[in-house]
């Protein structure tokens, strides 16, 4: 992980923070990550923002888990408008949201959840790899 850099008014913008995941626990894992990353660069103290990145967290690495063959890196980045969340993994397969949507329906809610939890989403491939990612808007200053 990287160290973490901060001036007077918080953390530096553009920082990118990288997590490779094991063979076990990536869920639980990727969620005490995500936590970490969010406490150091001070953003942990709004609730709101901390519980949908680590749900984001939480079902984008599922999605790898049950579609991608397993996760092989989690990358959070920060800009001043979001923080942007990358789940790496070697799937052939590209995530597409379960349509229609049933919330009665069990499993298939993961696309969706992040879909309302982010400002935007998407999959972004190259050679051998693909990430699946989304950005949460960080809260107005006062």
């Amino acid at each position: 992980m990287n160290s973490s850099s901060h001036t007077a008014d918080g953390p530096v913008l553009g920082q990118r923070r990288r997590y490779v995941f094991g063979p076990a626990g990536q869920v639980r894992l990727g969620r005490e990550f995500a936590a970490k990353v969010l406490l150091d660069w001070g953003l942990a103290c709004d609730g709101l923002l901390d519980e949908d990145v680590r749900l984001i967290v939480s079902e984008l690495v599922s999605n790898a888990c049950l579609h991608g063959g397993g996760p092989s890196e989690l990358v959070l980045v920060l800009s001043d408008r979001t923080v942007r969340i990358e789940v790496l993994d070697a799937g052939e397969g590209l995530p597409e949201p379960r349509s229609p949507h049933r919330s009665s329906r069990p499993g298939g809610h993961g696309l969706h959840i992040v879909g309302r939890l982010s400002t935007a989403w998407g999959v972004l491939r190259a050679p051998g790899v693909k990430a699946v990612w989304a950005e949460v808007a960080l809260p107005a200053s006062p």
